[in-house]
């Protein structure tokens, strides 16, 4: 049977955590049996590749599911704020983050271990380059840096 450890770019943070980028309707429905309480899914629904009925497979099950719809090309604070919230709200409960590649899901998490003292900057930056370098998208480079320096503010 399916499992979302099979999908693409799939990282397990720790025992509660775990990241991807897409996934399919099959790994989707695996996920109470593997003891998942939630997901958040920062696609967009417009995405070509998104699962048309991902919030009904996720809800179907008893877990708790959170859209935020990431825009790749232009990330903003108000999404980022949305995940924090998620994220707090979730705490202590196993859940699985993804969007179409990882991107967004390694940089969201990142700034949110930093903000809360889960990990040390060099650790998020390490956490998002073993998926994809942000330089390469000089958006999500500003972004990142941006957001950082509100933790300083």
């Amino acid at each position: 049977m399916a499992s979302v450890e099979e999908s693409f770019n799939f990282r397990r943070i720790d025992d509660r955590i775990t990241t991807s980028g897409l996934v399919s309707a099959e790994q989707l429905a695996t996920l109470e049996r593997d003891g998942y309480a939630a997901v958040i899914n920062l696609l967009p629904d417009t995405n070509e590749r998104a699962v048309h009925d991902e919030a009904e497979i996720v809800a179907g099950q008893g877990l708790d599911y959170v859209s935020i719809p990431v825009d790749f090309a232009a990330p903003v604070h108000a999404d980022l704020e949305r995940f924090f919230r998620a994220m707090d709200e979730l705490e202590g409960q196993k859940v699985h983050v993804h969007c179409a590649a990882n991107y967004r899901v390694s940089a969201f998490y990142g700034l949110y271990a930093v903000s809360r003292g889960a990990c040390t900057v060099e650790q998020a930056d390490a956490l998002v380059r073993d998926v994809w370098d942000p330089a390469e998208h000089p958006v999500w480079a500003a972004f990142i840096a941006d957001e950082r320096a509100r933790f300083d503010a």
